[in-house]
């Protein structure tokens, strides 16, 4: 990249190669500010009665649209990481980890831009929200592709009786994108295949599922053990109601029939496989192999967090401004309608918030054997042929 230097003339003397003058592309050339900095249409200036806070709120929105612009291009590029191997190794999963930080970093900044709109009042906001109709952020086309490349199911949308494609009317090119983002293999569904070749998974090797099955089993006899020895009945009532209850918990983890039920229902996300590899990652996460890994999942924790958090501002902002009762700009519920996406339906990864329901006393981790630890020094999800052949990343 060329730079551009000028230096500072000493008294008496001429500045020597002025900046502007160098043969080369200028800042705003280089930005292209003229087509950015123009954008900034006022529909009540051009109304003859400008309203002040239109400005902010038009600047607010294009930026919200840029950094969505990042975030998308930031997760195609982890899911072309993700695609382009049956395994990934080391150095491409710590580029996968980097990649979802930025996502994080962008995600935390767009949760908090929407105290800037804050600093309007109600009756500001109404001085011009007549001219934002039939416009609404609803109809933030890569707002949606980002929700169907992390992995929203459109069976999990609440719609409000909107059938949300009809809503970018005539825009043919939108509605393509759209289309082929549901098509795509989301962000979610490579992770759910990545998870399912977790070293370590197999029956005829290590086969972590069937000792987690034992472990689990001997800790459940423990509780039931102990219930049993209760000293009065209300206590044993107590104890066998713990029981009952925890051996549910851990049933709907263990029998693929009841696991693959709730994925059905809607209340899970992954395969029973990947829940399992999921799993195993959080018991062994200290072990170097499984660190960055574990690091992945955090992060994709984050980003449905953040995505949360963000709506819930977005919630709050919408019923300070036009309160409970009024439509969306755009047709929808406004306020109703933004307050049912807070719920666990809106989030990709919910199986990961829930992981912490399926683990186990230290006492009862099954410890690993020496062929596993050798394994995990392995690329990951493949074998020593693998290794030794992959050349790794570009």
């Amino acid at each position: 990249m060329r730079t551009f230097r000028t230096q500072i003339p000493r008294e008496g003397k001429k500045e020597e190669c002025p900046l502007g003058e160098q043969d080369g592309m200028l800042y705003a050339e280089y930005l292209q500010l003229d087509k950015i900095l123009s954008a900034q249409r006022m529909l009540s200036k051009e109304d003859n009665r400008t309203v002040h806070d239109e400005h902010l709120f038009i600047v607010t929105h294009q930026a919200y649209e840029l950094w969505f612009k990042q975030v998308i291009f930031e997760l195609d590029s982890v899911r072309t990481i993700f695609s382009n191997h049956m395994g990934l190794d080391e150095t491409e999963t710590l580029e996968i980890v980097k990649r979802l930080n930025r996502l994080v970093l962008i995600l935390k900044l767009l949760a908090d831009q929407v105290m800037i709109l804050e600093t309007m009042t109600p009756l500001d906001f109404m001085e011009f929200r007549e001219y934002l109709c039939p416009a609404s952020g609803f109809q933030s086309v890569q707002f949606r592709l980002i929700e169907n490349k992390l992995g929203m199911k459109q069976e999990n949308r609440v719609r409000f009786n909107q059938n949300y494609i009809c809503v970018f009317g005539r825009d043919e090119q939108a509605l393509e994108n759209i289309a082929r983002s549901e098509k795509e293999p989301s962000l979610a569904q490579l992770v759910e295949r990545w998870l399912e070749r977790t070293p370590g998974l197999e029956e005829d090797g290590f086969n972590f599922w069937g000792k987690y099955q034992e472990n689990v089993k001997a800790m459940l006899q423990t509780y039931y053990s102990a219930a049993m020895a209760s000293d009065t009945e209300s206590e044993r009532i107590f104890k066998m109601g713990d029981f009952e209850k925890r051996k549910a918990m851990f049933d709907s983890v263990l029998d693929p029939k009841i696991h693959d039920a709730l994925v059905a229902r809607g209340e899970r996300r992954f395969t029973h496989r990947a829940l399992q590899g999921a799993i195993m990652i959080t018991f062994y996460r200290d072990e170097p192999r499984f660190s960055q890994p574990h690091q992945l999942l955090t992060l994709l924790m984050d980003i449905d967090s953040l995505v949360t958090k963000w709506r819930y501002n977005h919630v709050l902002m919408v019923q300070r401004m036009i309160g409970s009762a009024h439509l969306g700009t755009g047709g929808s519920s406004g306020y109703h309608y933004l307050r049912s996406t807070l719920s666990d339906r809106y989030k990709v990864f919910l199986d990961l918030f829930n992981l912490s329901t399926f683990l186990l006393p230290r006492k009862y981790i099954p410890p690993l054997s020496n062929t596993m630890r050798t394994k995990l020094n392995n690329y990951w999800g493949q074998d020593e042929e693998f290794s030794q052949n992959h050349t790794g990343p570009r």
